[in-house]
């Protein structure tokens, strides 16, 4: 029967358990990005829409702000909602 290496085999386990290690430090990585990007983007939106209701206020009406493609972002995100609700926007399925 072989000998073990005692030292050997813990530089081993080791080794195996520092690359399990990597993986899950990337992940909590990605996982803390994640959460950043949606502070930011939750942030943005607040100042989209303070500058939405500023440009009310400034005398451009909702009508005038959509047909130049600014349409209130809270109205544009209930649409979006909506239409992945109700399949719309998705690809069309052929009839005969």
């Amino acid at each position: 029967m072989a000998t073990i290496d005692m030292e050997q085999t813990r530089n081993q386990a080791r080794a195996l358990l520092d690359s399990r290690i990597d993986s899950v430090t990337a992940l909590v990585k990605t996982r803390q990005r994640i959460t950043e990007l949606k502070e930011e983007l939750a942030e943005a939106e607040r100042e989209d829409k303070r500058a939405y209701v500023r440009a009310t206020k400034d005398g451009w009406s909702p009508e005038e702000l959509k047909k130049l493609g600014l349409e209130s972002g809270a109205a544009a995100r209930r649409r979006k909602t909506s239409n992945r609700a109700t399949g719309e926007g998705t690809a069309a399925v052929a009839k005969d």
